[in-house]
């Protein structure tokens, strides 16, 4: 029996990985899911927007400023940066889950619908175009290398602008989806 139970729960939470992706391309169908706030869903969720906040997080952290200058410490390399991401990212991405995840309950609680879980589950996977800005991540440091982490260089001019302008779409991206995430939760 309890067999049967744990391959259920596997199934669900499979099905949240996929709907991770899946939230990039139909977003209405993925974010309505949200809706359900029961104890079991939650949990089948747990795993997508584990990865989703981690990753959107060292996406966000990539792009601040400290990112340019983080390599003008001679003593530091490629695997500092990297781990400077992965931890710095962490970090971050857990503060935004929590701490917007806060602030967008506190927003919506005038509509009185959205649960403090379902804000930062939204927001969670309202952030999918952010952590998929990781894969622009190998183009810029193939067409700059180790000038992406230093002050002044080769990254400076028309091809950074379109970088930039490219991580501003994924931002606005991530705008839309949490408006059809609202949406779809305040409907019900």
């Amino acid at each position: 029996m309890a067999t049967h139970i744990d391959a259920g729960r596997q199934v669900d939470e499979r099905l949240w990985l996929w709907r991770a992706v899946l939230v990039l391309v139909r977003p209405r169908e993925v974010l309505e899911g949200l809706r359900d706030d029961s104890d079991p869903a939650a949990r089948a969720r747990s795993e997508a927007v584990l990865a989703l906040a981690l990753l959107s997080g060292i996406g966000g952290v990539l792009w601040t400023p400290i990112a340019g200058t983080i390599m003008n410490d001679v003593t530091l390399d490629g695997l500092d940066v990297a781990i400077w991401a992965f931890l710095g990212g962490s970090l971050y991405g857990a503060a935004v889950y929590f701490v917007g995840g806060l602030v967008l309950y506190g927003l919506t609680r005038a509509v009185g619908r959205i649960t403090y879980r379902q804000a930062r589950h939204l927001l969670a996977f309202a952030s999918a175009p952010i952590a998929l800005s990781l894969l622009v991540w190998p183009v810029r440091l193939a067409a700059y290398g180790e000038d992406v982490f230093r002050g002044g260089g080769a990254d400076h001019g028309a091809g950074n602008t379109a970088f930039v302008l490219l991580e501003v779409a994924f931002v606005a991206w991530s705008v839309a989806l949490l408006v059809v995430g609202l949406r779809a939760l305040v409907r019900r």
